[in-house]
């Protein structure tokens, strides 16, 4: 007799949120961990982590200014060292010569406004996100890109 286990799977939704909730424990941020995977054709294109560039000195070192001067989340995005994850994933997609156009993105946070425009521009065609982030401008400017923006909901197993 055959057993099966398919519903002990995950669906693909949950199996890219647990890989992108991964890739954030990777974060230099001191703030907040946010993973990204950039997805198409149920392939994995890209990841990304929120942190500062390549071979430079983490913000445990250095410390957070955004939080040294009281910044609240959201704002002040151009005195972070840091990139944020959707941006790495991108980054590192077009470093590989990655083509992706028409993918999805799973975060395991809302994108900002700054982390929306570069979807947007780089063809990406949805976006599930697992934590929402209060920035209207990224959600006005994503509906009018038509870009399919969802949240993330476990399913029941």
């Amino acid at each position: 007799m055959t057993t099966d286990h398919t519903d002990n799977r995950p669906s693909w939704d949950e199996y890219f949120m647990d890989l992108a909730n991964q890739v954030a424990s990777r974060t230099t941020c001191l703030r907040r961990g946010v993973g990204a995977v950039i997805v198409k054709d149920r392939r994995i294109l890209a990841t990304g982590y929120n942190g500062v560039p390549s071979g430079l000195r983490h913000c445990a070192e250095t410390g957070c200014l955004r939080q040294q001067l009281g910044i609240p989340s959201g704002q002040r995005h151009e005195i972070c060292r840091g990139l944020h994850a959707e941006q790495n994933a991108i980054i590192q997609a077009a470093r590989f010569g990655t083509d992706i156009d028409g993918a999805s993105i799973y975060v395991n946070t809302q994108p900002c406004v700054v982390c929306a425009k570069m979807i947007i521009n780089a063809g990406i065609r949805e976006i599930i996100y697992q934590n929402p982030y209060p920035d209207e401008l990224a959600q006005e400017l994503l509906a009018e890109s038509g870009i399919l923006l969802r949240e993330f909901t476990p399913e029941k197993r």
